[in-house]
């Protein structure tokens, strides 16, 4: 279900937590799913486990998932806990960000657009 690609600039660790957060936005991972432990995870993508405890780090403190001792970490069902102004100014970078990269790829706003309805659509299947 994961993937790294070590040569992509963002961390190993935001790619991790990532696709956990992309997985459950679609639905593939669900309130109360239990995550790969830390050692499995590391040995699925080949990471060092240190990459992977950031990852579940960062993803419980955004409240994507939770943790239970002994037992392994597990998804809360919530997307985050961030209030809405964090949120805001979040989606804001992220969308600028796409917004840069489809620019330097030589798409102008409409295609943009186009491309931006057509993941949303993928995402809610509508």
């Amino acid at each position: 279900m994961f993937r790294i690609q070590p040569q992509d600039p963002e961390p190993l660790f935001q790619q991790l937590a990532g696709q956990v957060k992309e997985a459950v936005g679609q639905g593939l991972l669900q309130e109360g799913d239990k995550l790969p432990s830390v050692r499995e995870l590391a040995r699925q993508v080949t990471v060092n486990p240190n990459t992977v405890v950031k990852a579940y780090d960062l993803l419980e403190q955004e409240g994507v998932i939770y943790r239970r001792q002994g037992a392994g970490c597990f998804v809360t069902g919530k997307t985050t806990n961030l209030g809405l102004p964090e949120r805001r100014k979040r989606l804001g970078q992220i969308m600028a960000q796409a917004a840069a990269e489809g620019g330097l790829l030589g798409f102008d706003g409409p295609a943009m657009q186009d491309a931006l309805a057509e993941q949303i659509r993928k995402l809610h299947k509508e």
